[in-house]
């Protein structure tokens, strides 16, 4: 089965300027996905989806593929991932060139192990599933979250403000590293999430959401942790 991973990294990030090329522990934070990618060695192609030149030349310095730029449609601050996976495959089978399984890495993913995407990409053949998304537990369970109203402060979900925290169900979210998809059915269901969606758990110190400045820090020193820097 032939496989590619597709690395979205969309030039003119605001909130952190030039975030997908910025420099994290030594390297572009884009480097890490690139590397993590090629050292699973599971990967026919392993390219770079952007519409900056500057992320390009980056990409190939560390041995990704950028056949081509995006278009401007998935270039604004409104394209979606689903749509640059669109792109990307249909850029790919106009050249002849078909993929039975992609995975779509975030260019600000430093944590993810060549091991995870092998793991992912077995998980999806193994099981048959649509596709593999890693996900983490919340810290603390939103369903004790508060609202606020007329000043004053409320419980959302008052039936669990007496609960045991042993008791209330978990809840996870998005790692916000990786999809793992087999491309038939990403092409036909139109979604990330499809209806055979499996999970793949991560320890929290593996994932880091990365919005801003205090963000970056927070992941740098993670990033030691796990790398035995400190």
């Amino acid at each position: 089965m032939r496989k590619i991973a597709i690395i979205t990294a969309r030039g003119g990030s605001k909130r952190i300027p030039h975030k997908n090329i910025k420099e994290f522990c030594g390297k572009p934070i884009i480097s890490y996905s690139i590397q993590a990618a090629l050292n699973s060695e599971i990967f026919d192609t392993v390219m770079v989806s952007t519409n900056d030149n500057r992320i390009a030349e980056i990409a190939k310095a560390y041995g990704a593929e950028v056949p081509f730029l995006r278009s401007e449609a998935t270039s604004n601050d409104y394209a979606v991932t689903k749509d640059v996976l669109r792109e990307v495959l249909f850029r790919y089978e106009q050249e002849g060139e078909k993929f039975d399984i992609a995975c779509c890495i975030y260019p600000t993913a430093p944590f993810l192990a060549p091991d995870k995407l092998k793991l992912a990409v077995k998980m999806l053949m193994e099981k048959n599933a649509d596709s593999v998304v890693p996900i983490v537990k919340f810290d603390f369970s939103p369903l004790r979250s508060f609202i606020i109203e007329e000043a004053h402060l409320r419980y959302k979900w008052p039936e669990y403000m007496l609960s045991r925290s042993q008791d209330i169900p978990p809840l996870y979210h998005d790692a916000g590293q990786f999809y793992c998809l087999r491309t038939d059915q990403f092409l036909s269901q139109d979604s990330l999430i499809m209806n055979n969606t499996i999970p793949l758990e991560l320890s929290r110190l593996e994932v880091q959401d990365i919005d801003n400045q205090e963000d970056w820090e927070i992941a740098e020193i993670k990033y030691k942790i796990l790398n035995n820097y400190l």
